[in-house]
């Protein structure tokens, strides 16, 4: 089973966002038991040892569900881009069709 994790800085207003539409997206593509971990990422010390590219990181068994070269150690948010420009977060579609191979 896959492991999921969102990485998210605390003033990030992307992050609960990107849970809401992460957590359908398991729903819609994954095993039914497929936990989602949640983890704070309080300071640069801790973001340089994780794979985050900024607030809100989603990642599959370690690695960003949307691969960038962009890693930070900033306390930053993260920009994606979308059909419909650029956004805070991934929509749920791109979501479930990124998650869709690890299902």
């Amino acid at each position: 089973m896959a492991t999921i994790e969102l990485l998210h800085v605390a003033d990030c207003p992307n992050s609960e966002k990107a849970l809401v539409r992460l957590r359908l997206a398991v729903e819609n593509t994954m095993p039914s038991s497929t936990p989602i971990k949640s983890t704070l990422i309080d300071s640069a010390a801790t973001a340089a040892r994780l794979p985050f590219a900024g607030s809100p990181t989603i990642l599959v068994d370690g690695v960003d569900l949307f691969p960038t070269d962009g890693r930070t150690s900033d306390l930053a948010c993260r920009i994606y881009p979308t059909p419909h420009g650029l956004a805070g977060s991934p929509t749920q579609q791109q979501i479930e069709a990124a998650l869709a191979p690890h299902g």
